[in-house]
């Protein structure tokens, strides 16, 4: 949920993590789009890469209703969140995030709820930058990879479809050794 001023600048605040306890990986934004925020829903935005990309890894296609991609996203052992929990900018770009505004979300007791993850993903450049400066530092005990990936972003244009694709294969691969690992152990 996002709340303007008059000056065209709003307070952004996340949504809820979509998760579930068998999670082995975690995906990270930094924080939703305007579009998104208007819509409720993660990655909202109609030129953003993200759905079409979970589609082909996961079957979580941009057609489905948004409940049925994050079954599909759980189904596969994939958690979704965001780094900040709230923040000051002017627009939906990473780039205009006050940077004195940012605070990041409580990591130490997502990470306790979900002993299973092991890799973080991060959906970009900047959800890196703020996860590794703002919460990185305050976590105790969770042994974690990490690994960035190209942004699903529509400002991300730079980058092919294809060449995203291919990166973001990372995520169903560590997702698949986690379920075959935690299927052993049953």
């Amino acid at each position: 949920m996002a709340t303007p001023d008059l000056a065209g600048i709003s307070h952004a605040r996340c949504f809820a993590p979509i998760e579930d306890t068998a999670a082995g990986v975690l995906i990270l934004g930094s924080m939703p789009g305007k579009a998104s925020l208007a819509a409720g829903e993660y990655y909202a935005h109609p030129r953003n890469l993200f759905w079409p990309i979970m589609g082909e890894l996961v079957g979580a296609h941009p057609g489905l209703s948004y409940e049925d991609r994050l079954r599909m996203l759980k189904s596969s052992g994939i958690a979704l969140w965001d780094v900040l929990r709230s923040c000051i900018r002017k627009s939906s770009l990473d780039s205009d995030i006050e940077e004195a505004s940012v605070i990041p979300n409580d990591f130490e007791s997502f990470f306790l709820r979900h002993p299973n993850i092991t890799h973080v993903f991060f959906n970009g450049a900047k959800a890196e930058q703020y996860f590794l400066r703002h919460v990185q530092p305050l976590l105790t005990s969770h042994s974690l990879q990490y690994q960035r990936l190209p942004s699903t972003s529509p400002a991300n244009a730079g980058t092919s479809y294809g060449k995203k694709l291919d990166a973001w294969q990372a995520v169903t691969q560590r997702g698949r050794r986690f379920q075959r690992t935690a299927s052993r152990r049953r």
